[in-house]
């Protein structure tokens, strides 16, 4: 089986999000499983130089973005055993950053265009080409338009993946016809039409042979009003072939036993050693140190779908009247940035807010934390409620998405659950549930269990690439 991936952006050549980190292990798990998986991104100025230095050429040609004739080169290098390929135009590529700039539509028709262009000379036949999120999702509707008159490409299937709904590429009728050179019969409410524009991740769902999203549970979501964001009646229609798979982690990376950056490796058996870590991560952060609090962490982008709301409302007061920690780490819209700043002043000895990235210290915020805050209002997947269970912070979550997926309720009759979880967007139900938390956290025989059922989870990739293969195997039978 020889599957192409094709997305704006993978781990570790340049990354703004979760979908990187999908295209970095992913492809990984299934070539342990027999596929064979290469990757095409966009070679953008931003990739670090030291995989530029290693880019082998493969072809140079030329692609039609409608009329116009455009440069493409295509080059390649071998990362951990997967082949990558980088589509190279410095019009449209050579810019700083990937997305948000007002020729979008163009940049990306160039690189859906260019994917099916480039195939022959890749000394690689791909049977399922598996598109991720919008950038890449015209690729089916071209296939279907524009190449399937060849026989080469007649076999080929496609998937189309949904990492996010929110974001479709909406665009103006010109994209259409100017320059994708789509005849008029593909724009209709049936097809790519979406009240006058052009939207993208519409024809990846309408015309791929099957469509995947992040966790069953957002499979279900997005086919509601609240989610489906104007396509959830499309998605209610093609609800035979959509299907919801849960992302993993990249569990050798992310393993609290091996770990360089922790301050104290430790695994299941070695559980006690987890304190040394908080303990670390308070001096870092200068609060007190005092091992028997709970420390509460979150590790996220500081915007409102995280549920940050949520947070602000009630943080006041669980740090008025509760023996907690608080810690934040993360970077995001200036209003959350400002608040978060100035409650920390608020409470020097019982907060930290890091406005700020850091990888090695989220690793920490994982590792030193006992519970693991993400009150999202909508979580399609999540990586970081998986990452919390694999170093043994316990998740407190909003049943949402994967969020509802991954993290089990405790239940203190049968031991059963790896966290703790709430319904509805409340703060006062997130701040009860926290509570719920605390609670347990003082009752050292609960709080081990819930640390041992945690990690003895399997958040690894290898689950879900099993499921990826049976999707190709059904559509290319």
């Amino acid at each position: 089986m020889n599957v192409l991936y094709v997305a704006a952006e993978g781990h570790p050549f340049i990354k703004t999000g979760g979908l990187a980190d999908v295209i970095g292990a992913l492809p990984q798990a299934l070539i342990k499983e027999g596929v064979d998986v290469r990757v095409i991104l966009p070679k953008y100025k931003q990739i670090p130089e030291r995989y530029k230095e290693q880019m082998e050429p493969v072809e140079v040609t030329e692609v039609y973005v409608g009329w116009r004739k455009q440069y493409c080169g295509v080059e390649q290098l071998v990362h951990q055993g997967v082949t990558f390929y980088f589509i190279d135009n410095e019009y449209y590529f050579g810019r700083d950053g990937i997305y948000g700039y007002i020729d979008d539509g163009e940049r990306f028709a160039f690189f859906n265009r260019a994917v099916l262009e480039v195939i022959p000379f890749l000394n690689f036949h791909p049977d399922v080409i598996h598109c991720h999120d919008w950038h890449s999702a015209m690729i089916p509707l071209l296939k279907k338009a524009h190449f399937d008159h060849i026989a080469a490409y007649q076999s080929i299937k496609t998937v189309f993946t949904i990492h996010n709904l929110l974001y479709q590429g909406v665009f103006p009728y010109e994209v259409h016809s100017d320059l994708l050179a789509l005849d008029s019969r593909y724009f209709t409410s049936e097809g790519v039409e979406y009240y006058g524009n052009l939207n993208f991740m519409k024809a990846g769902l309408v015309y791929s042979d099957h469509v995947t999203t992040v966790s069953p549970t957002y499979a279900e979501e997005i086919k509601t009003s609240h989610y489906g964001y104007g396509l959830d009646g499309l998605l209610r229609s093609i609800e035979g072939k959509l299907t919801g798979i849960v992302n993993g982690i990249d569990t050798d990376s992310y393993n609290p036993a091996t770990d360089d950056q922790l301050a104290k490796t430790y695994d299941m058996q070695q559980i006690d050693k987890k304190v040394e870590n908080k303990i670390a991560l308070q001096k870092e952060l200068g609060l007190p140190v005092k091992p028997e609090v709970p420390v509460i962490a979150m590790v996220t982008r500081l915007v409102e779908s995280k549920g940050l709301d949520l947070v602000t409302r009630v943080l006041d007061e669980l740090l008025y009247y509760d023996d907690v920690q608080f810690i934040l780490l993360g970077t995001g819209e200036g209003e959350f940035e400002h608040w978060f700043r100035e409650a920390e002043k608020r409470h020097p000895l019982k907060m930290s807010a890091q406005i700020r990235f850091n990888e090695g210290l989220s690793r920490r915020f994982y590792a030193g934390s006992d519970m693991f805050l993400m009150p999202s209002s909508f979580e399609p997947c999540g990586i970081s409620q998986l990452l919390a269970l694999q170093y043994g912070s316990i998740p407190i979550v909003r049943e949402t998405g994967g969020l509802n997926d991954t993290v089990e309720a405790y239940n203190e009759f049968t031991g059963e659950g790896t966290g703790f979880t709430f319904t509805n967007f409340n703060a006062h139900d997130m701040l009860y549930t926290i509570r719920r938390a605390e609670s347990f956290y003082s009752q050292p025989e609960h709080w081990k269990k819930l640390m041992n059922n945690a990690m003895s989870g399997d958040y690894s990739w290898e689950v879900s690439a099993r499921e990826y293969i049976d999707i190709y195997e059904q559509i290319t039978e």
